[in-house]
């Protein structure tokens, strides 16, 4: 296993801290992973780009679905899971999903969590799309991530586990034989460390979150950048399934020209009972699918975006008006607070909503212990893709994939050091992370990136406007080469350049998979080719970097995961 060699131009390291793991990313992923590794007794060090409770976890409102209630079984969830991902999901990875889902969640409760309780004092358990059951659990009404993070946030501090806040991880840090070992980053601000460090470790967990701030309007914080995906690339990993976003049926409608992160309506409210309407009061969802607005999510945002489309609008509504005052307040509070900060009343009148960038179901490569293509890289919640959501995510299974794939790479990491096989140390001298320079975008790039790809390779794609995206994106990328090579300038390092250039990282290689994949499955929608294929298009797109900074692509024989490591790496 060889790097490409390929490093974001930054300069170099002026301190270092040693570890045994580290966690990149402090949402419900990395936080398990975390503590799961320090209890195993491995000293463990987490770095997060923002505070520890600023990821993306604590913004999810609908909750996390898990077989917990009466009746309902692994198996139940695992076929409505599989419908979901439309014929793409890894089986073996969502069976492991299913089966230790329930468990999982009853340890988050047992860390702090609290979850609504039912009159009886059970779990309170409600429908999202696509779930034929009661399954998924909440907290605080449709507060339910920014639970689980008050609760994992509590228990790392609890422990005095080291936290490294405000950081941008940069690049990997590998030995002479290409192995993990550690991470460069840039911690932001005044504090222990300031500028460009680095910390040794031997096993890396990335769990950076997604990357919907490469579009124009998203429900992702603006720490979304991709830089997880971006960095595992430029450490030689592969990347499987990028084209395959989630665009969220119902996001808070402000404008035509909205821009950054828009509040979210969860899917939640229409498990509840709400029904989307046109402007006329229609609901035009039913007869399109047997569940109505309880659909998968990629049927939903079509059936949105076709009706917007024949009434020539820019938005439709969500009616929940029957709700009444008292449940809006009790059940969907946030909501009703976002609602009513932007000027509208849910309580009397149709929420208006449109389709936004949501979430990731491709990522880095792993299998089912998390493990990547690059021995000691590990992946773990939105970042990696796992096989378990195929071609459209399930409504509240990430939460669950967090929590589970976390404590799998947990215990793979610990029974790695206990068989000799983890160093205690970074055996090799690491390589310098000075070679060769990335060229970095300037700033003002993020901007025409999300634009370029709102316009080319949102929720209607086709093959000509995948590849204009694709043109304007390379004369982004070759421009930047260009002048690098001719005299030697790049953008000035820093937060802004980098974050740019891993947008256009991950854009080239989701926009170059979406051209490639010629049918409409899931979440990926050409407009040009509007059938599924399962003939020719039953299987992965697999994208590595080349050391020239092009895209090698593959795709796999079959819908499940091929290995991560060759046989003798095993």
């Amino acid at each position: 296993m060889t790097g490409t060699g390929i490093r974001l131009h930054a300069p170099a390291p002026g301190w270092s801290i040693d570890a045994d793991v580290v966690v990149v990313g402090s949402g419900v992923a990395g936080l398990t992973a975390a503590l799961r590794c320090e209890a195993a007794g491995l000293r463990t060090v987490v770095v997060t780009k923002a505070r520890l409770d600023d990821g993306s976890t604590r913004w999810a409102q609908g909750g996390i679905a898990a077989a917990l209630g009466e009746g309902d079984t692994p198996g139940q969830h695992l076929d409505d899971t599989l419908v979901a991902g439309a014929g793409l999901c890894d089986e073996e990875a969502v069976r492991i999903l299913v089966t230790e889902g329930p468990d999982a969640v009853r340890r988050l409760i047992a860390t702090g969590a609290r979850f609504d309780e039912s009159a009886d004092g059970g779990l309170a358990l409600t429908r999202e799309g696509g779930h034929h059951r009661r399954r998924i659990a909440h907290a605080g009404g449709d507060a339910t991530g920014a639970e689980i993070s008050r609760a994992l946030v509590g228990a790392v501090r609890a422990r005095g586990m080291r936290a490294i806040e405000n950081a941008l991880v940069l690049d990997l840090l590998t030995d002479a034989d290409g192995r993990t070992a550690g991470v460069t980053l840039h911690v932001m601000g005044e504090g222990q460390h300031d500028g460009v460090g680095a910390v040794h470790a031997p096993a890396v967990v990335l769990a950076t979150g997604g990357m919907g701030q490469v579009f124009s309007a998203t429900t992702n914080p603006a720490v979304s950048t991709g830089d997880g995906v971006a960095l595992a690339l430029r450490a030689g990993a592969e990347v499987s399934d990028l084209e395959f976003v989630q665009f969220h049926p119902t996001v808070l409608f402000l404008g035509p020209d909205a821009e950054g992160q828009q509040p979210l309506v969860s899917e939640a409210v229409r498990g509840e009972g709400a029904h989307l309407v046109d402007a006329d009061g229609v609901r035009f969802m039913r007869g399109q699918h047997e569940l109505a607005e309880l659909a998968p999510r990629d049927i939903v945002a079509k059936g949105i975006t076709r009706r917007m489309r024949e009434r020539g609008a820019d938005h439709m509504f969500l009616d929940a008006r029957h709700f009444g005052a008292e449940m809006w307040e009790h059940r969907f509070p946030t909501i009703l607070a976002a609602c009513r900060a932007h000027g509208i009343d849910p309580v009397t009148e149709p929420v208006p909503v449109a389709p936004a960038a949501h979430y990731a179901s491709g990522g880095v490569r792993t299998d089912s212990h998390g493990r990547t293509t690059v021995p000691g890289l590990y992946a773990c919640g939105e970042v990696a893709c796992t096989g378990v959501h195929g071609a459209n995510r399930l409504a509240s299974n990430s939460l669950l994939e967090g929590l589970v794939y976390a404590e799998r790479i947990a215990a793979d990491i610990a029974a790695a050091r206990a068989a000799g096989a983890l160093p205690a140390r970074v055996p090799h001298p690491v390589a310098s992370p000075q070679r060769p320079a990335h060229p970095l975008l300037a700033p003002e790039a993020r901007f025409t990136i999300q634009r370029i790809m709102t316009d080319g390779a949102g929720v209607l794609r086709s093959a000509a406007s995948l590849a204009r995206a694709a043109d304007r994106l390379q004369r982004l990328h070759g421009e930047a080469r260009e002048a690098l090579a001719d005299n030697g300038k790049t953008a000035e390092p820093g937060v802004d350049t980098w974050e740019a250039t891993n947008l256009l990282c991950v854009a080239r290689v989701l926009v170059a998979a979406a051209a490639l994949r010629e049918e409409t499955r899931g979440c990926h929608w050409r407009e040009d080719r509007p059938d599924r294929d399962d003939t020719n298009w039953r299987r992965h797109i697999a994208v590595t970097l080349n050391p020239d900074r092009t895209l090698a692509i593959r795709t796999t024989d079959t819908a499940d995961f091929p290995p991560t490591a060759r046989p003798q790496e095993q």
